[in-house]
């Protein structure tokens, strides 16, 4: 996959967030339960709640996006509390990514990647979009995806996948 194609299928499965946190907020409703108890639902004691799920992929999303182009990435404190700020999160992170084109990466591939926490070492573009940036986002998205299921959330393999660029 090429890094452009990273950048919109992330900002797509960043949207099909946002509709699964619509849903779950629904469903709160339903059963009666404020729908901002759901923000710190966790799979596992030792897990992130799903707060931070969203941060982490909205994160991921927008580091690897700023990384493989060059750019600087736009700073977004963690202080969200509620289903509305999560939301706005997103939004946030689909406007970032929304502001690159493809040729924003040329280079990209081999482009030294140094992230904070390497702590000086780098890697190259390809390396960490394959190795970090790729399996990172989909981990966070697949388990706030899993944290809405386990509280009973009606979404399933079609709210994941969102919508297909089918052709007659």
């Amino acid at each position: 996959m090429s890094t452009y194609a990273f950048i919109t299928q992330s900002t797509k499965m960043l949207e099909n967030l946002g509709r699964w946190l619509d849903k779950a907020a629904q469903h709160a409703k339903s059963k009666k339960v404020e729908p901002d108890t759901l923000v710190d639902a966790r799979l596992m004691f030792d897990q992130y709640a799903l707060v931070k799920q969203v941060q982490s992929a909205c994160d991921s999303a927008k580091f690897a996006a700023a990384y493989l182009s060059g750019k600087e990435a736009p700073a977004h404190p963690d202080t969200e509390r509620t289903m509305t700020e999560l939301h706005d999160r997103i939004k946030k992170a689909v406007a970032y990514l929304e502001t690159f084109k493809a040729e924003d990466f040329a280079g990209a591939e081999e482009r030294k990647v140094a992230p904070k926490w390497l702590g000086g070492k780098w890697l190259r573009g390809e390396d960490y979009a394959n190795e970090v940036s790729t399996p990172n986002f989909y981990f966070h998205v697949v388990t706030a995806y899993a944290i809405l299921r386990s509280n009973g959330v009606d979404v399933g393999k079609q709210d994941f996948i969102g919508s297909i660029s089918i052709k007659d």
